[in-house]
C-alpha cells in the first residue's frame, strides 16, 4: 500500500490536534495574566488554575501525537 498517504494522515492528525490546544493555551494565559495584573493577591489561585488547565489543554495534543504515530507506525506498516 502506498505510505505516502499514511504519512499524510498522521501529519494531519497531529497538525490539526495541535492547532486547538495552541488556541485553548492562548485563551486560558491572556486572561489568567490580566487577573493575576489587576489583583496580585490572588495570583497563587490563578496560577494554579491557569497551569491546571494548560495542562489539560496539552493533553489533547499528547493524544493527537499518539494517534498520529499508531497511523505512521501501526496501519502504515500493515
Amino acid at each position: 500500500m502506498n505510505t505516502q498517504i499514511f504519512e499524510l494522515a498522521a501529519a494531519l492528525a497531529i497538525g490539526f490536534g495541535a492547532i486547538g490546544p495552541g488556541i485553548g493555551i492562548g485563551l486560558i494565559a491572556g486572561p489568567a495574566l490580566a487577573a493575576m495584573g489587576r489583583n496580585p493577591e490572588a495570583a497563587g489561585i490563578v496560577r494554579t488554575n491557569m497551569i491546571l488547565a494548560i495542562v489539560f489543554a496539552e493533553a489533547v495534543s499528547i493524544y493527537a501525537l499518539v494517534v498520529a504515530l499508531i497511523i505512521l507506525f501501526v496501519v502504515g506498516k500493515a
